[in-house]
């Protein structure tokens, strides 16, 4: 082997770069690997939900966030295209510190991550780094195979966790039967000047119509436009000028903030799928993030999950390293504590795409009337707030609550909080 370690990790993305900093912490030697040339600098729209902000707080990384760059956000108000408010969703209603959204700069969070990391273990990140095969003597994944600048290279580990994705290689070379499912819709994500001061994000649904107004800091806004997954290249050939009209359609009032789009230069498209693997751990092998379970954004949950993914599983390596055990049933434990919650946010995310992304009148009406239930009933507003603020394992909704929620039936606690909320 050209390189020894304890753990090697493919991907130092959300999930891949946390963990490697907290095995740092706990003296367990890794080196993690990735294809890119460095730390991404791209457009994405970047929203921290409460318990985001918990794991960095306990990484003492939360107050490194450079303020120029982080905008807390209390409320978010959905709306019907022109502007008629359906819903508030006020993070107001969970416990402090963490009662707010933060909407950062693209890339904030990452490059704070990596940077403390490289302050504690430098060269621990090898970018331009692809991994190829995993090595193996007999049965025993004994390391990775990669190419670094061109060259192959030999990494020997006593475990292998692919953290690279939804298109995950390291998923594949295990052999782990994966159900992988594309969205028909996709996301634009531009990011704008906002001269009037916005200070709540704004969220227009409507039939096949989805527009996410998020206010940032230093008077940027993120602007989240839903389209056709295959429709970019027809909405380019139509112009700037054209989804300019398309967004005042929706509501004229930020015509002036729309007019600072100028060029396709200030927006980025994101793809949308989900990535259900039949299992997260083999023989001295582990996956996180979207290698193991991708989700729509509607969940909000995507980096948050990641990040939990790497808290968890460098617990478990710990005592794995105490043991001198890498087997499955020794990993399996990470899994066990952690697919509950995304399994029950994929869920939720796939019952928010059929209800907000619809065309179907009947649907849309249906779910204009669950954002008024919810919009006065803060018992239930609580229970959705909570799950995209990462606190629950559980759904949201019973089905008692769904019926309340459509209007079919009176809700007595309407008004009651719950008394055990959890202290993020």
């Amino acid at each position: 082997m050209d390189l020894k370690t304890d753990v090697v990790i493919v991907g130092a993305g959300g999930g891949g770069a946390v963990l490697g900093l907290i095995l740092a912490r706990y003296g367990i030697d890794a080196v993690i690997v990735d294809q890119a040339d460095g730390p991404p600098h791209g457009l994405r729209g970047e929203i921290l939900q409460p318990n985001g902000q918990r794991i960095l707080d306990q990484l003492g990384l939360l107050e490194h966030l450079p303020s120029h760059a982080v905008r807390p956000v209390r409320r978010f108000h959905f709306r019907s295209p022109g502007g008629r408010r359906l819903c508030t969703i006020d993070y107001d209603l969970l416990p402090a510190p963490y009662n707010r959204a933060l909407v950062t700069w693209p890339n904030v969070v990452h490059q704070t991550i990596v940077q403390a990391l490289e302050d504690l273990r430098p060269g621990w990140i090898r970018y331009g780094t692809s991994f190829r095969r995993l090595v193996k003597h007999g049965e025993s994944i004994v390391g990775i195979e990669a190419e670094q600048h061109g060259r192959p290279v030999r990494i020997g580990a006593k475990l292998v966790v692919g953290a690279d994705g939804p298109c995950s290689k390291v998923r594949e070379a295990l052999g782990i039967r994966t159900a992988l499912h594309r969205y028909r819709e996709g996301y634009l994500v531009a990011m704008l000047t906002c001269r009037e001061g916005l200070e709540e994000a704004q969220y227009y649904v409507g039939r096949r119509t989805i527009l996410g107004i998020f206010p940032g800091a230093g008077h940027r806004v993120y602007v989240l436009y839903m389209i056709p997954s295959d429709a970019l290249p027809q909405l380019r050939l139509e112009g700037i000028d054209n989804l300019r009209k398309r967004w005042i359609a929706i509501d004229p009032a930020w015509h002036r903030t729309f007019a600072t789009l100028e060029d396709w230069g200030q927006t980025a498209f994101m793809g949308t799928g989900r990535v259900r693997a039949k299992t997260w751990v083999s023989d001295r092998a582990a996956l996180i993030g979207d290698a193991a379970h991708g989700m729509n954004p509607h969940a909000s949950q995507g980096r948050m999950q990641a990040m939990a993914d790497a808290v968890t599983l460098a617990d478990v390596i710990r005592r794995c390293a105490e043991k001198e055990d890498w087997s499955a049933s020794a990993l399996a434990h990470y899994e066990r504590l952690r697919r509950p919650q995304v399994t029950m946010l994929q869920r939720l995310a796939d019952e928010e795409v059929m209800f907000w992304n619809t065309g179907n009148p009947v649907l849309a009406w249906l779910r204009d009337r669950v954002f008024a239930t919810i919009d006065r009933n803060p018992r239930l507003q609580y229970q959705v707030l909570s799950a995209t603020a990462g606190l629950r394992q559980t759904p949201p909704f019973s089905w008692l609550d769904r019926l309340q929620a459509a209007g079919l039936l009176p809700d007595p606690r309407a008004h009651s909080l719950p008394t055990d909320i959890p202290a993020l």
